[in-house]
This record gives C-alpha cells, structure tokens and sequence, in this order.
C-alpha cells in the first residue's frame, strides 16, 4: 500500500481558540475518505491545511514526492470578469466536463453564472487537472440532484485517491468507503458506510463512558486516602500518589454529546392551509408555473425538486407574497405562521455580535406555549456558548450562521415550515437532529433539497418541477420517484418497440385483421414504407459513423477547437439514433 501523505499532531488556533490539536493520520493511494465531525471543530480548516492554502501552528503534513493535489473549496472563488472560455482556455477535457455537467454556454461571463453553475466549473475544474489525491468540501452544495447523481457515478468508478467532507449520506455511501471522525481532538478510524460509523461510534462512546465510570469510582477510593493525615501517607509508596493525579485528570474528560436542542413546539394551525388558484408565473420566455391549482392539506409535508433555475425558490416565495404571480392567486388560512429558512439566509448586520441581533428580534423568547427565554438561554439550544454570542457575525462559520439562522427561524414558534436547501453548511449529525424535529413536526412542511437522504426521510410526497411550467405531484419520497421514473422510462421504450406487433383487429396500415375465416395477414408494407425503411437504413448508417468518429476524437487526447458544438452534436446525434433506429424496428418487423 503506497502512502500518498501523512499528517502528524497537527494543531490550529485563530486566536485564543483552539480549532483542532494533534491531529494524527494517513492517507494511502485509493483512499476513499469522508472526514465527520461537528461543526466548529475545524473541517474546511483541516482540509485547507492539507491542502496547502492554509498554515498550520505546528505538527507535520507529509506528502509523497510530487504529490498532485487538487482542491475544491466549499465556496470556490472565480475569476468573475472572465467568461468560460477563458476560464477553460484549450483544455478539451475541461470542456467535455462541462458538456457532461450540461454548461453549455461556454460564451457567458462567470460574474452573471447562478451558484450551481460556479460550483460545477470550479468542480469540472479541479477534475479535470487528474489530481493525484482530490480535496473536496462539501461538493453537493447547490448541485441538482442529476449533477450530484452524475458526480456520483464519476467518482465511484474513478481511481483517484479522495479525501471530502458531505452531509449527503448517500453521496457518502456511494463514494466512501472509509470515515474519519474528529472528536475531542481525536481521531477515530472506521472502515466501512455511515451506518456502520454510527454503530462503531456509538460503541466507541459506550466503551468510553463506562470506563470513565470505573476511573471515577476509583478516584473516589483513592480521594479518602489522599484526604487522611499526611502523617498516615508518609510511608506510601509515592506511585500511588502519581496514580492518584493521573486519575484525577482521566476523570475529568467531558464525554457529553453537545447537540443542538430543537425542542420547539409549532403554534396551532387550522384546517386552512393555503389553496392555490390559476397560478401562473414567468420570466420573459421562461414558465416557472403554469396555470398551478392546489389545496393544501393540515400537517402536510412536501418536498420540492427539481433542476436548478426550475423555479422552485421562486414557487415558495410567491406563497409567501414575496413575489407576485402574473396570474391566479394563493388563499392563505388566517392561523398560518410562516417560518422561513431561505438559502440567502436572514439578513443580519455582520458587523454585530450574535447576541445583539438575536436580541434586536426579541428581548424575551417565548415557545412551546408559554416557555421564557432569554435571547443568551435559547442561543445555547443552539450551540452558542456564552463566549461563542459574543462573536461577530462577520467571523461565523458556515455552520455556525445556518444554526443562528435556525435559531432565528424556530424563535418565532412557526407552523408552517419552509426550508430552502436547509443541509448546506449544517453538519451530518445535526442533520440527523433537524430529520427527526421535521418527521415528528406538529405542523405543516415544505422543504426544497438536493440530498436525498434528507427528502426521503421527511416528505411524504413530492412537487417536482419539470420544467415549462409543468408540477407533478408524485405520492412517495424522492427514491421511490426515481425508481418509477425509471420503470417508467423503461416501459415507454418497450411499448414502443412492440407497436410494431399488434394483437388486435387491423387498422388501415396494420398488418393484421379478422375475417371469417380467423386472421388474415394484410399487405406487408406500402410503397412509401418500403422506401422510408431504405432511407432509414442510409441515415442509421451515416450517424453511426458520424458518432463514432466523434467518440475517437473525444477520446483521442487531441485539442479541439469547437468542442462545445461537438458535444451539442454528439447529444444530438444519439437521440437521432435512438429515434431512427426504433422506427426501423417497426417497419422491418412488418416486412418479415
């Protein structure tokens, strides 16, 4: 097993702060890797150690000679005045990254791209430059679901060594097969899927918690001896008294679980909901909604998906009268109380502390139906230390702000939940956390998410947006939609292929009818169908050629000048064959 880098008692401060210390592992070539740990503990911050953007205070990382690494952060800075174009330069396997990731207009400035868009150009980027060991933080954030899916495909098959941070539990589990946790400064190594983790880990911190009980009874053993006359000590050996301090400071490992406390109740909400009538929205030629009717039922709970730019944050901020239909209207119930978790985040003042502007919103916190808190009380459910609402806003994580954006969302005791991409920057075991708040949520929910995990354990069905306009509301979770928009697609095809072998009565064309005397064959093909299945047979002939060829200069290595229309002709020419091809199935049955 050939080591590609070795990381040896790695410690890093900001401050007074210790963000992690003696951090100690190894990374061999074909290494799958999730790094896990709670927020604040350091993980950006590690992989930008090990990456080389980031200085440690002290400890050593130690790479293979000529190690080539490349690194994804988790919010990629680009070069903003440049277009694609030049942001790719003449690299065709950039380009035919981007073909896959479907960004097509290589002509468009990076400063006018959405933020899915910058994520797949910095990830096709990185890619693209075959690293030998690949940094990824967090990749699935603000990818589609059939991005996220594609990558996942890549990178199983891939050979590349690879160390990431996700929150995305099927991402993890299809990619990884190795889990580094870093927990009070430690870490511990898993083999195996996140499921397994949990298992061990729990083990783990079963093992450890029953052990510090025996240190303690111990302790309290030894304690009373230390606590006599010393007179009654002066002869003790003095490894007893050395044993007494090691216990004592072995006892005083803390092995409590800090999680975030959602323990919120929703306030009433009545039988209305919200009824949506003739609701139609677009921006120029674009439909987000067409003609839309709904009615919202008590304690539903939707999830939302769809491609990115498809209009789903649009939808949920038209329910909430933050932007206007073109047509039709949303009747929303009196007793409604919307709480909303947007991806743009609440707009707090960066130049304040935490405490202030928490307490800008409400100097006295009441929940769970007559429950007081203080601002400073509810910031603790939430992971805010006294020391830690102290903080700029300014300074915060990205972890940190989604949780204050939580806090400031649950504060107002909502019954109706709208979370918008609510698994970015929140860590996988508070993920865990907000799951089992939303299943057992006394209220109503929407959720617009591109990790599955997280969709199929809260929705009980979906809107899913699929473009022009058109919402299909499918009865499942996201898993279930996809196994039957796969059977789906595999029955179209097959029904289509036995059009061509009617059992009933004949049409007109149809190659079979009744007669009294039982079945007659009617003629095989007409003049015109014999000649269309001849020019079939031309035109199949000359796409596969065309397609081939440009299969052999994709995978030839050369520079390609165009290779953003050839790509375009590539996707083309497989549909033309998948069409031509189906229609030459069914004119030559009928001539056999």
């Amino acid at each position: 097993m050939i080591s590609y880098l070795q990381i040896e008692e790695l410690t890093k401060s900001h401050g007074d702060r210790i963000i992690f210390a003696d951090v100690t592992f190894g990374i061999n070539q074909g290494d799958k890797i999730a790094l896990i740990a709670k927020n604040g503990i350091g993980k950006t911050t590690l992989l930008r150690c090990i990456a080389g953007t980031e200085s440690v205070d002290s400890g050593k990382i130690t790479p293979r000679a000529d190690l080539k690494i490349g690194f994804l952060e988790q919010t990629p800075q680009l070069p903003e005045h440049l277009t694609v174009e030049q942001f790719t330069g003449n690299d065709d396997k950039l380009r035919r990254m981007l073909t896959q990731m479907e960004v097509f207009n290589h002509q468009a400035r990076i400063s006018e791209m959405s933020g899915g868009e910058r994520k797949r150009l910095a990830l096709a980027k990185v890619i693209a430059g075959e690293p030998d060991l690949l940094i990824l933080d967090e990749p699935t954030n603000h990818l589609d679901i059939p991005t996220i899916e594609w990558l996942e495909g890549y990178l199983s098959k891939s050979k590349v060594t690879l160390l990431i941070v996700t929150h995305d539990r099927y991402f993890l589990d299809r990619i990884c097969h190795k889990i580094i946790e870093i927990d009070r400064g430690k870490v511990y190594i898993y083999e195996g899927d996140y499921a397994n983790f949990l298992r061990r880990r729990k083990e783990r911190i079963d093992g450890m918690t029953a052990e510090l009980a025996k240190v303690r009874n111990t302790l309290r053993k030894e304690q009373e001896w230390m606590n006599r006359q010393p007179q009654a000590r002066a002869g003790k050996a003095q490894y007893r008294i050395d044993a007494y301090h090691d216990l004592k400071k072995r006892s005083q490992v803390d092995l409590r679980e800090r999680n975030v406390n959602l323990n919120v109740n929703s306030s009433y909400i009545g039988s209305k909901i919200f009824e949506a009538v003739g609701v139609s929205k677009s921006f120029g030629d674009k439909k987000v909604l067409d003609d839309f009717n709904y009615i919202f039922s008590r304690y539903e709970k939707v999830g939302i998906v769809g491609r990115n730019g498809a209009g789903k944050s649009t939808f949920i901020k038209m329910l909430q009268g933050l932007i206007s239909p073109d047509k039709g209207y949303f009747d929303i119930g009196e007793t409604v109380r919307f709480g909303y978790y947007s991806q743009e985040g609440i707009e707090f003042d960066k130049s304040k502390k935490v405490i202030d502007e928490i307490t800008r919103l409400a100097e006295d916190i009441v929940v769970n139906d007559g429950e007081h808190f203080t601002p400073m009380q509810f910031l603790q459910r939430f992971l805010f230390t006294p020391a830690d609402q102290q903080k700029y806003i300014a300074t915060l994580s990205g972890g940190e702000r989604s949780r204050l954006h939580l806090a400031a969302v649950l504060m107002r005791s909502p019954n109706f939940l709208i979370l918008d991409e609510p698994t970015n920057d929140l860590d996988i075991i508070t993920l865990g956390i907000l799951e089992d708040y939303l299943a057992n949520f006394n209220g109503c929910v929407i959720v617009i998410s591109h990790d599955r995990f997280f969709l199929d354990s809260i929705a009980d069905h979906l809107f899913v947006f699929e473009g022009d306009g058109k919402v299909k509301d499918f009865p499942g979770n996201y898993s279930e939609y996809r196994k039957w928009r796969e059977d789906r697609d595999r029955e179209e095809k097959e029904a289509r292929a036995k059009e061509s072998s009617p059992s009933q009565p004949a049409s007109q064309d149809g190659s079979v009818k009744l007669s009294r005397g039982g079945l007659e064959r009617a003629p095989r093909l007409t003049f015109k169908e014999r000649k269309e299945l001849e020019s079939l047979t031309a035109e199949i002939e000359s796409l596969t050629v065309e397609k081939s060829t440009l299969e052999a200069l994709f995978n030839s290595g050369e520079q390609i000048a165009d290779i953003a229309d050839k790509s375009r002709r590539y996707t083309e020419l497989t549909q033309l064959l998948d069409e031509k091809e189906m229609r030459w199935l069914e004119l030559s049955e009928k001539e056999a």
